[in-house]
């Protein structure tokens, strides 16, 4: 069930412009998907599902591209969609534009720091897990070199 579903899922994201997981299972429902929201949340992130910018207005699901993607590409989606950074130990949080956060979190795994153990990436915000609080300072500077 769950690899027809991720089928219908792919499917759905290339012929409408969805913008939210709801929209989604509406979507999976009038296909005779029985889904929650949950269900969804955990199929995009499965899928590895990404938000991209069309028609310059709005954020919409899609798949990640097949090979790798470019670093100019990620450079500026890091720069146009992270809004602030707050730490707290040896956490960092980033606040990101409305949907962009899992792109932004996939881009900061995909930089393999062995300073950051992970991510976790909600709707417009990411948690960074340091390895250390010690190297938090450092993995902001980072953060902020890429800004630059």
């Amino acid at each position: 069930m769950k690899q027809k579903r991720h089928f219908k899922i792919r499917e759905i994201i290339r012929e409408k412009p969805i913008e939210t997981q709801e929209e989604l299972a509406v979507e999976l429902r009038k296909e005779g998907f029985n889904v929650t929201q949950a269900t969804v949340s955990r199929d995009i992130k499965e899928l590895k599902l990404i938000k991209v910018l069309r028609d310059n207005e709005h954020y919409c699901y899609a798949e990640p591209e097949k090979t790798s993607i470019s670093s100019d590409r990620l450079l500026k989606m890091f720069k146009e969609s992270i809004i602030s950074f707050d730490t707290a130990e040896n956490l960092i949080v980033i606040k990101t534009s409305s949907g962009t956060a899992s792109a932004v979190g996939e881009a900061i795994d995909g930089l393999n720091w062995s300073d950051i153990v992970g991510t976790v990436a909600g709707d417009n915000t990411i948690l960074v897990i340091a390895k250390s609080k010690k190297v938090v300072n450092d993995i902001l500077k980072k953060f902020e070199e890429i800004m630059r």
